[in-house]
């Protein structure tokens, strides 16, 4: 194999090194630049003939309309909605003459300006699309708009069936779409201002009398009206025997056949469209909206394909919680229960960073409870609070190694659940038994994913065969097999990335014993894939990179120690950087099998190391034991002294771990700094008995004395449990008081022996 050239050669000519210089500066300038398309832009733009509604045009565009509208509520990411961004695109060409009786919109609901209107909407999956009669007023108005197919003319049939549902208040540019009668015909031009009339005689299920006549709402001398079979008395008259057929009258008395003998709609419209005097009426003035700003893409991020990106998993993390879980009314049953497990796993399993994990662990002690949470509730829940400055998530969604016009959530989503596999098998004790990551995953998909059509496939494929993996390592085998099926499905279509062709991965670059050749076929080894897997989706291979800075929610001690101090643990962990895949795969997984010693239980590391570790916070099992011996005493004054409590509980510190076993608080940690979440240690206390004002009184104990919190002897908390500072300072007079007595008891007794020891006739031994 040659050798990678590192440095010029020396016996290279001057401009020969010159050209090569200039064509690397060139090639990495190309790379920075902006690239067109590559971050969070729609499928659609206002060149297209139908509208693209932002978040504040959609209501005052839909909402009151002489017009019936029909809106797609799409994700640029959804594989679906990029597969179905043609169709509705060629059915807006289509259908533009039908203007203004129906129109056509999207709205992007990828964007997070669109969240809340999409789910005001009541937008659960993508695509969706809903029919707004003329003159709706509220979301609620909308309908879902059911079609056979995802064509052309399943579509049009679904559109025309929406208009006719129209009752009470007719779209006033639509014409009459029902069949015209005898007595009608009878006197239609003297009703009627038109030179012609074009009968369409047709079958009682057929489309396309009402077709046409919406294909010809915008030309003026002409109208167009049905004739069903079943009106024996007209189809006499004109001596139609075949249908479809049609007949023109003209107001001057005449008539004539139609030349078109087929069921086509373009024939009959190019016919019409022909006759002398029929022209474009120009009354109509379509609907004109600001147009959306497109998203400026980011600067192309140069990524390394060996390496792991935390933006990437944090994104996906940030997505499934307050993007896709947002858009139900209410969580409840089977989709509470969904729910609540994904959040538990994510806590088990996910290596984040510390605001993250602690972000968790309160969103996972908040949601265990709840039996039902409305939306309200959960977006609350879900919101970065100032009081607690080190338990956040990212804002925004960062995508680096899942850059790309057609990617971002789908391949977050991936990533971030090959990850949870690899360190379900890494920190399992009983790596042999069922995994729960895998079932985990298959709820999430199958209630909240978006794309529809996406989580119908992987269900699928998780009735088939998901409940024949038995242990961990399974799970991650099975999530890669299933990955690749899906790539094999999706190469070639509309849905793939062309910077990011769909490939079976890992390839040879990246995982060069992964694939090997017997008898001229080329396999898989599953053993190399399970240590590549287990190197690559390890702790020690998640970088920080392109990681954004969020406004106010810093950490005390600044980003910059944060990164250091994840990126020491990293290289802890056996890290060391990205050489760490360029090793053997032998190597790596001898590393990796030291890493998953020092993470099983028993293993101890050094008390400095310990502490620093970023996604671990310590409780102690004795917690819960002591919190249940606790009965609560003083009931009578909890209003009094629950401001005071939990105000000192705050200001405390708690720098000694055993006032958390005396309390039971439940605190945000972070290397010095602890922070109380109130409301969270109030239930708590009410929960478990223990009164305001006794955690008044162990409060008081430990008051600040020159800035520095003194330390109490853990005896003397398990002692003073219950008891007010009074009770305590009696004791402790008592026992002084009983301790002075026994002394002079002592001193007089021994005195009174060594008396009578010097008396004569005193016994001696």
């Amino acid at each position: 194999m040659p050798k990678r050239l590192s440095r010029a050669r020396p016996g290279l000519p001057a401009a020969g090194a010159l050209l090569a210089a200039s064509s690397f500066r060139l090639w990495l300038l190309l790379l920075l630049l902006p690239v067109p398309g590559a971050l969070g832009v729609g499928l659609y733009t206002p060149d297209d003939p139908l509208v693209v509604f932002s978040a504040d045009t959609l209501e005052r565009s839909i909402f009151n309309s002489s017009s019936a509208w029909v809106v797609e509520f799409y994700a640029s990411w959804c594989g679906h909605c990029i597969h179905f961004a043609p169709t509705w695109k060629a059915l807006a060409n289509d259908i533009q003459d039908w203007r203004p009786a129906v129109t056509l919109g999207v709205l992007d609901c990828a964007e997070a300006s669109n969240q809340k209107i999409c789910s005001d909407f009541g937008i659960t999956g993508y695509p969706t699309l809903k029919f707004f009669k003329a003159f709706s007023t509220k979301p609620e108005d909308g309908v879902r708009l059911h079609h056979k197919a995802d064509d052309i003319r399943s579509l049009t049939e679904s559109i025309i069936t929406s208009i006719e549902s129209h009752r009470d208040l007719w779209p006033p540019a639509c014409p009459p779409l029902e069949p015209i009668s005898a007595a009608e015909l009878h006197d239609f031009f003297h009703t009627n201002n038109v030179t012609y009339l074009a009968l369409i005689f047709e079958k009682e299920d057929s489309f396309l009398g009402r077709e046409v006549t919406l294909d010809m709402l915008q030309f003026e001398n002409i109208a167009v009206r049905r004739v069903l079979k079943s009106n024996e008395e007209l189809a006499r008259s004109f001596n139609i025997t075949t249908f479809p057929s049609g007949v023109l009258l003209v107001k001057n008395g005449s008539c004539s056949s139609i030349p078109v003998h087929v069921d086509s709609r373009p024939l009959y419209t190019d016919f019409l469209k022909k006759l002398p005097g029929v022209v474009r009426g120009d009354t109509f003035t379509p609907t004109v909206l600001p147009p959306v700003p497109p998203t400026t893409p980011g600067p192309w991020k140069v990524i390394d394909r060996r390496k792991l990106y935390m933006a990437d998993v944090e994104s996906a993390v940030l997505y499934t919680l307050r993007r896709e879980a947002t858009r139900y009314d209410f969580l409840e049953k089977e989709q509470l229960s969904a729910m609540k497990q994904y959040v538990a796993v994510l806590v088990k399993y996910f290596p984040g960073r510390l605001p993250i994990m602690n972000y968790l662990r309160n969103l996972d002690f908040w949601l265990r409870p709840k039996t039902n949470v409305s939306k309200s509730e959960w977006e609350e829940a879900l919101r970065n609070k100032n009081e607690l400055p080190n338990a956040w998530l990212p804002e925004n969604p960062t995508w680096v190694a899942c850059q790309g016009s057609k990617r971002g959530f789908p391949c977050g989503l991936w990533t971030l659940f090959h990850l949870l596999t690899v360190q379900e098998a890494l920190l399992s004790p009983q790596p042999h038994t069922p995994p729960e990551v895998l079932p985990t995953m298959r709820g999430y998909v199958h209630y909240f994913f978006g794309c529809r059509q996406c989580a119908d496939h992987f269900e699928a494929m998780a009735a088939e065969s998901m409940n024949k993996v038995r242990n961990k390592d399974g799970s991650i085998l099975w999530l890669w097999s299933r990955h690749n099926r899906v790539n094999a499905r999706l190469a070639g279509t509309a849905s793939e990335d062309p910077k990011f062709p769909k490939i079976q991965w890992p390839p040879k670059d990246l995982c060069w014993s992964c694939q090997i050749t017997i008898n001229g076929r080329l396999m898989w080894d599953e053993r190399a894939i399970l240590r590549f897997f287990k190197s690559h989706f390890s702790r020690g291979n998640i970088y920080l990179d392109f990681l954004k800075v969020e406004k106010g929610l810093r950490v005390r001690q600044g980003r910059d120690v944060e990164e250091r101090d994840y990126e020491a643990d990293r290289k802890l962990e056996g890290g060391g950087g990205g050489q760490e895949t360029g090793r053997g795969d032998g190597e790596a997984l001898e590393e990796e099998e030291k890493r998953t010693e020092r993470k099983k239980p028993g293993f101890e590391r050094s008390g400095s190391l310990e502490a620093r570790k970023p996604s671990i916070v310590k409780m102690n099992t004795k917690t819960k034991e002591l919190e249940e011996n606790i009965v609560d005493l003083d009931t009578f004054s909890e209003q009094h002294f629950r401001s005071k409590a939990l105000k000192m509980a705050g200001q405390a510190g708690f720098r000694h771990s055993r006032s958390k076993r005396d309390i039971g608080l439940v605190r945000m940690e972070d290397r010095g700094h602890q922070f109380l979440d109130y409301d969270a240690a109030w239930r708590l206390l009410q929960q478990k008995g223990l009164g305001a004002q006794q955690i008044v009184g162990i409060m008081e104990e430990s008051e600040k004395e020159g800035g520095v919190i003194q330390r109490r002897s853990q005896w003397f908390h398990i002692l003073g449990a219950g008891f007010s500072r009074l009770d305590v300072s009696l004791c402790i007079v008592l026992y002084f008081l009983s301790s002075m007595c026994l002394l002079g008891m002592y001193t007089f007794f021994r005195m009174r022996m060594r008396y009578r020891k010097g008396r004569p006739g005193f016994l001696q031994a």
